[in-house]
């Protein structure tokens, strides 16, 4: 039973940190860390009942339609990596897909979630300056994902 317990508040706990930690991320500005990064990051870590969505039926006429719009129409940059995430996840080959969940899965996602925290940190030029006022919320982002992946871990 309380197996049972530890697994869903691991769960739970990676599921909130992935979500709460890609959002703020993208939509903080000047963070200093390549955004793009975020993506392959997000398809390792995602909540397992997103992945399968994404492959399937809906996440195929999403991304045709987010194609559409993106041919005919102007598209903002800030749906730029959501789209690509898509598409990632769709044409992403199984021997990819399958690490999720595996320890060589969460070696890679912590190895992704370090060159984040390192690549924040030396832009912001040391630890004490990216406490400053405009990007403590990023901060805590970018060591919430790196923290979560160690946990996670073990």
């Amino acid at each position: 039973m309380t197996d049972g317990i530890y697994l869903h508040v691991r769960y739970c706990l990676r599921s909130s940190c992935v979500l709460c930690d890609t959002v703020v991320l993208l939509v903080a500005k000047e963070t200093g860390i390549h955004k793009s990064w975020l993506m392959p990051w997000f398809a390792q870590q995602a909540p397992s009942s997103v992945i399968p969505w994404i492959k399937r039926e809906y996440g195929l006429w999403t991304a045709f339609l987010a194609i559409l719009v993106r041919l005919f129409l102007p598209t903002p940059g800030e749906l730029e990596l959501p789209l690509s995430t898509m598409w990632l996840i769709i044409i992403a080959p199984y021997q990819v897909m399958s690490l999720r969940g595996t320890q060589a899965g969460r070696i890679l996602s912590l190895g992704v979630a370090v060159y984040l925290a390192f690549q924040y940190f030396t832009r912001n030029r040391g630890l004490g300056r990216a406490f400053r006022p405009g990007s403590i919320v990023a901060t805590l982002a970018v060591i919430c994902i790196t923290v979560t992946n160690v946990i996670l871990l073990f």
